[in-house]
C-alpha cells in the first residue's frame, strides 16, 4: 500500500504540479488549499507524512505545525519555505517539524527527504538513539571545540544534570548522545523529547504517561519518556517552553524520582540522568529558579558556527561526503567561490542549515566540483554573505541603537494591530511570549 501524503498549499499550480510529482514517484496523495482544510483531513484519514507550506491564507506554517503536534505528535512534518523565512524555517525544527525545504524546490532533494521522513521510525518529538546519528554533526578542531569535548569527558561519567545553551542548529542534540554515550549509562536507553513542540496538556502526557480514558482521546494507557528512560538518560530540548504547571510536576519527580500518570492513582520509581538545552539563557523571572538549579549543576556552552570560522571548512566538506553517500554519487571537490562565501555567509541555521545547503549543491553538482551557481539564489544574495570589514566601534554601537529603535517600533505596532494580544503578537513577530515580555520590560514598552 502506497504512502498517504497531506500536501498543504494555496497556490493551486504549485499544489497540483508538487501532487503529480509525487503521485508519478507512488506516493497517495490528499491535496489542501489551507490549514482548516489540512486539519479537517487529518481528523478524517490517517497520514504518513504533511508537506506544507509557511504562508497560508488562514494561518501560518508555524500554528499548523503546533496544532497538529497537539493531536498527532508522531506525524512527521515538512515545512516549505524560502531562504527569506530561514529564521522561521528554523524555528518549525523547534517545533516538532522533522525538517523544512526551501524554495524553489529541488524534486529529487524533496524525493529523497520524503523517504527519509516516512522511513523512520520514529516521531521528532521523541526519539531513541538510532546508529547514524553520530554522522548528522561534526565536531572541530577548534581550542574551544576542544574544549568542549574535555568537559563533556569529564562530566559524562557523573550523575550530575548538564544543561546546554546554543542556537537552533548547533548540535545540542548531539551534544547530548554523546554524554550518554560516554556516561555509565551507555548501554540503556536515550531519549529525547522536543519541549518547544508541547502544549501543557500534551507535555505531562509525553513526560509522565496516562491512564486509559484519562482524558478526551486517550484511548489506551501510554507510557512517558521519563518511564521509558528507566535507568538511562532523558534530553530534554527547549525546556524553557514548559509552562509553569509542568515545571511544577517536574521538579517534584527530580526531587521524588517518581511519576505518577496522567489519571494514574499509583506512583512509579524512575532513575534517569537528565539533560537540558535551550538557544537562549533561562532568565529567573521565566523559570522557577529551584527547577533551574536542578537542571543547571553543570553548563555546556556551543557556539554559533559564524563564529567557528577556522573549522567551517571542515564542517562542509565532511557534509559533502555524507550527502554524496546518502546519493550514492561521487564525492565531489568544493570550488574556491564556495570555501569563500561558506567563510563569510553568518549561517542563522548554523550545522542543519549548512548540512542541507550542501546536500542540495551535492545533487546539482553531479558528483563534480560544487560551484557557486549549485548554492540556492536566495542565501548567494543575501546581504551578509560579503566578507565582513573591520569592525568600528563607534559605529557598531550606532548600528546597535539603530537595530533596538527599528525593533522597539515594530513591537509597538504590532501589538496595536493585534489590540496587545500578546499571544497573537509573539505569533506575528515569530518570537515566543517569554521572549517578548523581555522586549516589552527592555523597551519599557506599556502593555
Amino acid at each position: 500500500m502506497s504512502n498517504r501524503v497531506l500536501i498543504v498549499d494555496d497556490d493551486p499550480s504549485f499544489n497540483k504540479m508538487l501532487t503529480a510529482f509525487l503521485i508519478r514517484n507512488g506516493f497517495n496523495i490528499i491535496s489542501a488549499f489551507s490549514s482548516r482544510s489540512a486539519l479537517d483531513a487529518l481528523n478524517k484519514g490517517q497520514f504518513d507524512l504533511v508537506l506544507t507550506d509557511f504562508k497560508l491564507p488562514d494561518m501560518d506554517g508555524l500554528s499548523l505545525i503546533t496544532k497538529i503536534k497537539t493531536q498527532k505528535s508522531k506525524l512527521p512534518i515538512i515545512l516549505m519555505t524560502s531562504y527569506q523565512d530561514i529564521r522561521t524555517a528554523v524555528k518549525s525544527i523547534q517545533l516538532g517539524a522533522y525538517e523544512f525545504v526551501t524554495k524553489p524546490l529541488n524534486p529529487d532533494e524533496l524525493l529523497l527527504l520524503i523517504k527519509k521522513a516516512i522511513s523512520s521510525e520514529l516521531p521528532s518529538t521523541q526519539k531513541k538513539e538510532r546508529k547514524n546519528e553520530d554522522t548528522d554533526f561534526i565536531s572541530g578542531t577548534s581550542e574551544e571545540d576542544q574544549e568542549l569535548l574535555a568537559h563533556i569527558k569529564l562530566v559524562a561519567p557523573t550523575k550530575m544534570s548538564v544543561l546546554i545553551l546554543g542556537e537552533s542548529g548547533t548540535g545540542k542534540e548531539y551534544t547530548a548522545r554523546l554524554l550518554h554515550k560516554q556516561s555509565k549509562r551507555s548501554s540503556k536507553a536515550f531519549y529525547a523529547i522536543d519541549c518547544g513542540a508541547l502544549s501543557k496538556e500534551l507535555a505531562l502526557s509525553e513526560l509522565f504517561g496516562h491512564k486509559k480514558g484519562a482524558f478526551t482521546g486517550a484511548l489506551e494507557e501510554k507510557k512517558g519518556v521519563f518511564e521509558l528512560a528507566n535507568n538511562g538518560t532523558l534530553f530534554l530540548d527547549e525546556v524553557g517552553n514548559l509552562s509553569y504547571e509542568v515545571q511544577v510536576q517536574l521538579l517534584r519527580v527530580l526531587q521524588e524520582k517518581r511519576i505518577r500518570p496522567v489519571g494514574g492513582s499509583e506512583e512509579i520509581p524512575v532513575d534517569v540522568r537528565l539533560i537540558s538545552a535551550t538557544n537562549e539563557e533561562i532568565k529567573d523571572n521565566d523559570f522557577r529558579l529551584d527547577l533551574y538549579h536542578r537542571l543547571n549543576e553543570f553548563t555546556l556552552k556551543l557556539s554559533p558556527i559564524r563564529n567557528r570560522q577556522g573549522d567551517l571548512e571542515r564542517f562542509a566538506k565532511h557534509f559533502v561526503e555524507l550527502a554524496a553517500s546518502e546519493l550514492g554519487s561521487e564525492t565531489p571537490t568544493l570550488s574556491d567561490e564556495v570555501l569563500d562565501f561558506i567563510k563569510s555567509y553568518q549561517w542563522p541555521g548554523n550545522l542543519r542549515e549548512l548540512r542541507n545547503i550542501m546536500r542540495g549543491a551535492v545533487l546539482l553538482s553531479g558528483g563534480k566540483i560544487v560551484q557557486l551557481r549549485h548554492l540556492p539564489n536566495e542565501v548567494r544574495q543575501q546581504e551578509n554573505a560579503p566578507v565582513k570589514p573591520k569592525k568600528d566601534k563607534h559605529a557598531e554601537q550606532d548600528l546597535k541603537r539603530l537595530q533596538e529603535e527599528t525593533e522597539r517600533e515594530l513591537i509597538v505596532r504590532v501589538l496595536k494591530a493585534t489590540k496587545y494580544n500578546k499571544s497573537k503578537t509573539a505569533m506575528q513577530l515569530n518570537i515566543d511570549r517569554k521572549t517578548l515580555y523581555r522586549k516589552l520590560k527592555k523597551y519599557a514598552i506599556d502593555h
